[in-house]
C-alpha cells in the first residue's frame, strides 16, 4: 500500500499526474491521505506526518512531499525504520520519524535529467516509492540517516501544525505528554481540556485529545481559528 501526503491541494492536476505515474508503474493501492498539508512548511507537516503514522499498524510506503525546495539543492532521499518507507525531500519532513526510530536506513536517490525541476513529486519520488515497493533500494547510495534529523525541532511543538476545515487547530503537543488539569494559552484566552465537543456548551472554546494523539483547539459549533486567531505556527503554551 502506498500513502500520499502532500501540500499539492485537492484541486488541480498534481495529485492524478503523481497517481498515474504509480498506477503506470505497477503498484499499488494507492491511498490519498492528505493533500493539504501545511503549505511549504515541512516542519508542521513533519509533526503532522509523526501522528498519521503513529495510526498506521501495517507496514506502508509513504510518499510524502512538501518541498519547497524542490529542484533546488536539498537531497531527494528514501527512509526506512520501523517496517516502514518513507520516499521525499531532505528538508525536516523525516526529522521526528527517524529521530524514533530504534533503527534506520536512508538513501540518496538520483534526479532523473529528464525529470521536470518544479515536479520532482511525479518525476523522482513516484517512480523511487514505485522501485522500492517492487524490489528495494538496489544500489542507491546509503547515507547517514541521522543527518536527516532537525536536533533544533524540539520532540514536542508548542504551536498550531493544522487548521482543519472545520477551524479546528491541532498542534504538535502529543496528548499523551500534557496533563488532563493542564490548561492552554492561546494570546489571552485559556483553555481547559474536555473529552469531545458536546461536554461543552456550543461557542464555548476547549481542547481536547484528537483522534490522531494530538492536543488539538476548538470551539464546539464553532471556528477555534476564528474565534482565536489561529493558523499554522501560531504559539500556544501549556499551564499546569
Amino acid at each position: 500500500m502506498i500513502l500520499l501526503f502532500t501540500d499539492f491541494g485537492w484541486d488541480g492536476p498534481y495529485v492524478g499526474q503523481m497517481k498515474a505515474r504509480l498506477l503506470a508503474l505497477g503498484v499499488g493501492p494507492v491511498v490519498d491521505l492528505m493533500h493539504d498539508a501545511p503549505a511549504f512548511d515541512p516542519r508542521a507537516s513533519a509533526y503532522l506526518l509523526r501522528a498519521l503514522v503513529g495510526q498506521q499498524s501495517s507496514p506502508a510506503h509513504w510518499l510524502a512531499v512538501v518541498d519547497p525546495g524542490v529542484g533546488g539543492a536539498r537531497r531527494a532521499v528514501a527512509l526506512a525504520a520501523d517496517g516502514h518507507w518513507w520516499v521525499g525531500p531532505d528538508n525536516g519532513l523525516f526529522a521526528l520519524l527517524v529521530r524514533a526510530a530504534e533503527q534506520a536506513q536512508a538513501f540518496e536517490l538520483p534526479v532523473p535529467e529528464t525529470a521536470a525541476p518544479t515536479f520532482h513529486g511525479r518525476d523522482v519520488f513516484a517512480p523511487a516509492t514505485a522501485r522500492i515497493a517492487q524490489s528495494g533500494p538496489g544500489d542507491w547510495p546509503a547515507i547517514d540517516p541521522r543527518t536527516l534529523d532537525r536536533p533544533a525541532w524540539p520532540d514536542d511543538w508548542p504551536a498550531v501544525i493544522y487548521v482543519d476545515a472545520f477551524g479546528n487547530a491541532m498542534t504538535g503537543l502529543r496528548a499523551d505528554r500534557v496533563p488532563d488539569n493542564a490548561r492552554i494559552r492561546v494570546g489571552e484566552c485559556l483553555l481547559t481540556r474536555a473529552r469531545t465537543f458536546s461536554d461543552r456548551a456550543p461557542g464555548e472554546a476547549f481542547w481536547y485529545a484528537n483522534s490522531l494523539g494530538l492536543v488539538e483547539l476548538a470551539v464546539n459549533r464553532g471556528s477555534a481559528a476564528e474565534r482565536l486567531g489561529l493558523r499554522p505556527g501560531t504559539a500556544v503554551e501549556v499551564l499546569s
